[in-house]
């Protein structure tokens, strides 16, 4: 049985292949998995190589080779070219509106989608790591997703490293939204919406970093931000 750690890095590498025929580096590993160094990566690999689910091939720098995948993966991993909400299925994380009698006390299973960057953008991971239950009456109604938030861009509007933010689906908002926005389709961030006549402004709230100015063609809405979910 693997590791999540393993099972997250043998879908990486897969997934990667599959998109370019090329292994991603051991930088990009690192990144992806959010270690600190390339020494949990070496490991990483010589555990998958160790059970028969990765082989190095000789000669070639870097070379991996996808040996056999996990029976319980049934969807690979899209990275943050890819990323769009849209893949979740069916009635999860998805709030109708009240009926008459409900009181809103009824829980919401929300998926978490992976992670997103409150600060410099980095890859979304897009793997469903697990299920928390809100409120419905703490969401709007439609379809919803969680991403945990890493950095400190945000912390002026009240968005602290490691806070689940709750989002909901949608590829538009207003001005001055805080939304997660998907930059030349290869790095989602959370960030405030501005627009600046035809271009689009993401917006930090931390004086520490500077607004980003982007072309109409560079930056797609993957939702709206909806609420936060931390642990004390």
């Amino acid at each position: 049985m693997l590791t999540r750690k393993q099972h997250e890095l043998l879908r990486f590498i897969h997934e990667r292949l599959k998109e370019t025929g090329v292994p991603p580096s051991f930088e990009e590993m690192k990144e992806a998995l959010d270690l600190r160094s390339k020494s949990g990566i070496h490991r990483l690999i010589t555990a998958l190589e160790e059970r028969g689910f990765i082989r190095r091939l000789p000669n070639r720098a870097r070379a991996l080779e996808v040996v056999r995948l996990p029976e319980s993966v049934q969807q690979p991993i899209r990275q943050a070219r890819n990323f769009a909400p849209s893949v979740i299925e069916g009635s999860l994380g998805r709030v109708r509106p009240p009926a008459p009698e409900d009181d809103g006390s009824r829980s919401v299973p929300i998926p978490v989608m992976g992670r997103i960057a409150a600060g410099t953008p980095i890859s979304a991971i897009q793997s469903r790591s697990h299920t928390i239950s809100m409120p419905a009456d703490m969401l709007s109604t439609g379809e919803h997703y969680a991403l945990e938030v890493r950095g400190d861009s945000m912390i002026e509007a009240g968005i602290l490293d490691g806070d689940l933010a709750l989002i909901r689906k949608c590829d538009s908002a207003d001005t001055g939204e805080i939304v997660v926005a998907l930059i030349d389709d290869e790095e989602a961030t959370l960030k405030r919406l501005r627009r600046k006549g035809a271009s689009i402004a993401l917006e930090a709230a931390n004086p520490a970093y500077e607004t980003r100015i982007f072309g109409p063609d560079r930056v797609r809405i993957q939702g709206r931000l909806v609420g936060l979910y931390r642990r004390y």
